[in-house]
């Protein structure tokens, strides 16, 4: 399983740890040492090695017949499964929004200084712009960006911009980063953003935050129009308002969903 990324940035010790977590399962809750090895085609040295970081990192412990997977590895799926939640909870309202507005909205996270779409519902329309769920757009060309990018500290903000994007989409050259902390600093006390043409020409939308339940912003929703069917004083005065408290609602469920009873235990180090 070892040596098979081509890219410049593939790490392979990550690669190889992943694999030794990857090679438990149902038939093999426990190995030893060389079954580890065997199973990952590493040599036992380095097996070892990675078996012994895991082990101090608390997601393999050692016992009598060899190592096995703690129940810490379950914290590894914890914020696709939190993602997967707030999905949940937010579909009804997209739907309804969708309903209301007859205009196609979105939810997208940050990643890095670009925005990813993780779930939209659309309305067949003439549209320029392509828009799957896993599309990355730069943050600061798009509405949902902007609200992102405002929910972080500003010096957060700014060296997040510095990251370069992975939308494949050529540098953006309308706004100077002077201009865009301004406009971030005017979405942190409004509480929306709007992007006129900014992404692609035609298109504008306007974009909430959505709040975890400590008022953190994990993700924005938006409306998108196209410029030629909908006027810039309807999308703010007509699907804003509905927008604004779509988002609200998803925000006040995700955080009652968040705070469902749940205790996690200390693991006592004499008992394992």
């Amino acid at each position: 399983m070892a040596n098979r990324g081509t890219g410049p940035d593939f790490v392979e010790a990550l690669a190889r740890g992943l694999d030794v977590l990857a090679a438990f399962d149902a038939r093999r809750p426990v190995m030893s040492l060389s079954e580890v090895a065997a199973a990952t085609d590493l040599a036992r040295p380095t097996a070892r090695r990675l078996l012994l970081t895991l082990e101090e990192m608390g997601y393999v412990l050692v016992t009598g017949g060899g190592f096995a997977l703690t129940p810490k590895v379950l914290s590894l799926g914890l914020a696709y499964i939190s993602s997967q939640g707030l999905w949940d909870i937010a579909r009804p309202h997209l739907e309804r929004l969708v309903a209301a507005t007859g205009e196609s909205s979105s939810m997208a996270q940050l990643d890095g200084s670009d925005i990813v779409y993780v779930a939209r519902v659309s309305v067949p329309k003439i549209i320029t712009l392509r828009v799957d769920i896993g599309t990355r757009f730069p943050a600061a060309q798009t509405s949902q960006g902007k609200v992102l990018l405002a929910g972080l500290e500003p010096a957060e903000a700014a060296r997040v911009l510095d990251e370069p994007s992975r939308s494949g989409l050529p540098p953006y050259l309308g706004k100077g980063r002077g201009a865009l902390a301004a406009e971030l600093t005017e979405v942190r006390a409004r509480g929306w953003a709007l992007a006129d043409e900014e992404l692609a020409p035609g298109i504008r939308s306007v974009a909430a935050p959505v709040r975890d339940g400590s008022g953190r912003v994990r993700a924005a929703m938006n409306v998108t129009v196209h410029a030629a069917e909908t006027s810039l004083e309807t999308l703010l005065d007509r699907h804003l308002p509905k927008l604004l408290r779509t988002a609200g609602d998803v925000s006040a469920e995700w955080a009652l969903w968040q705070s469902r009873p749940h205790v996690e235990l200390e693991r006592d180090s004499a008992v394992s």
